[in-house]
Parts: C-alpha cells; structure tokens; sequence
C-alpha cells in the first residue's frame, strides 16, 4: 500500500518540460516609446546577439535563450536553482542590470512550462534592493497566503502585502501577457494578467522606494518573451 502511495505522489510531482509548442503573442515590432506617462528604459524580445547578457541572474545555469516556433525567449529550464536565498523567497531570479528606478512598470510575455499542478507559478520582482529587500508578485496558479499574492522581503521570510488578489492566475500551457506597476511615491501596486484594464492583485506598500527588476519564479520552470520596463530612473540611487 504505502508502495502504490509513494508511486502516485512521485507520478504527480510537477516536472518541468520543453516550452510548449504555442505560438508568441501577437505583438508590435517594438513597444511603445512610453506607457501610463512613464518613458521606456528597457525592451529586449531576446532576439540578436547575446540578449542574457543583459541580465544577472542567481544561477546562470538554469536559464538559456532558446528557441521556439522560430522566435527567441528567456527560459527558465528548471524547477529549482543551485542559488539558496538567505531568507524564505523565489529561488529563481533573473534582474535586468543597469536599471534602477523609482516609480516602475514591467511588462512581459510569459509562458509556464511546468506541468499542471495548484501552486504553479512565475515570478515578476520589482524595487529590488538586494538578495533580503524587494518585492515580488506571485503569479500562482490556486491563491493562498503563500501563492497568488504580492509580497515583500524585507530581511525575513517573505510577507503577503495584498489588498486583492483573485482565486488564482488561469495558467495554461499557451503565452499570457502580464504587468506590473508601481508607484513609489504612493506605495500602490497594481498587477494586471492577460485583462491589462482590471487589476487581478493590489497592495499598498511604502517599504522600498526604488531598485531592479526581474523576472523568475518560485521553484517552477517558465519563459520570458517581450520584456518591455518603463518608469523613472533612480537617479545618484543604486541597488544595494
């Protein structure tokens, strides 16, 4: 008995696997110059030559560009990376170097490659100060206090800040478009999922004022296309 229940458990484990055979987003050329009066800073969509380079992520290993139906996206090939963060927080972190900003919008396509399960998830990381001090948004697939939620991670274990959240992001194995933005000086956060009108999570936070962006996941596999970030450069502040 306790065999069969040990096979069940180990069949249902979430693996990752190769990005799904779907089509990218129909989606301009290029972005446009500025969005929600806030000038863009930032914009890859991982085509040309050596498009990582712009990016430190926590473990280089575990993301490669590759390609997919003839466009080229940022993969997140594992589950869970060789990089231990020093307090409870996503495992998988890739910042854009060389931008730090106040007031902070992200906007990207993304794709989760792992298979179905209720905690699948990417990450989005913003006002991102060092390994102990920034914010995340949570896009998990069923919400929790621990999933689907915005959170903080200011020297301990990361801490849900969400004023609203849905039931849960509707993950499937095609590519969805999600936003983030940020306020600075008001401490509102605002997150958007495919309905890029009505926001699926808010919070109000005043903890971090400025830093990097991110993108990544908890402990799951995923894909990054369309990278666009806009806002106001934290000019004389740089990420600690």
């Amino acid at each position: 008995m306790l065999s069969a229940l040990l096979f069940a458990a180990l069949a249902a484990d979430p693996t990752p696997r190769d990005a799904a055979d779907a089509p990218p987003l129909e989606r301009d050329a290029a972005p446009p110059e500025t969005l929600l009066g806030h000038e863009r800073v930032f914009f890859t969509n991982f085509e040309g030559e050596n498009p990582a380079e712009a990016f430190a992520p926590t473990d280089e290993k575990a993301w490669e560009v590759a390609e997919q139906n003839g466009n080229h996206v940022f993969a997140l090939k594992v589950r869970r990376s060789d990089y231990n963060p020093p307090v409870r927080s996503p495992h998988n972190i890739a910042l854009v170097k060389d931008v730090t900003l106040t007031d902070t919008i992200v906007d990207v396509d993304v794709q989760s490659t792992i298979t179905d399960y209720n905690h699948r998830d990417l990450c989005l990381f913003f006002n991102y100060q060092d390994p102990s001090h920034f914010y995340y948004v949570h896009l998990g697939k069923e919400a929790d206090p621990h999933a689907n939620q915005i959170f903080v991670v200011n020297g301990k274990p990361r801490t849900a800040i969400s004023k609203t959240t849905t039931d849960g992001t509707p993950w499937t194995d095609e590519w969805h478009h999600a936003r983030v933005v940020r306020n600075a000086k008001t401490g509102e956060i605002a997150v958007y999922f495919d309905d890029m009108k009505t926001p699926a999570m808010t919070a109000v936070d005043k903890t971090f004022t400025h830093g990097q962006v991110g993108v990544g996941s908890f402990d799951d596999s995923g894909a990054f296309d369309n990278l666009a970030v806009y806002g106001t450069k934290a000019d004389g502040l740089d990420a600690e």
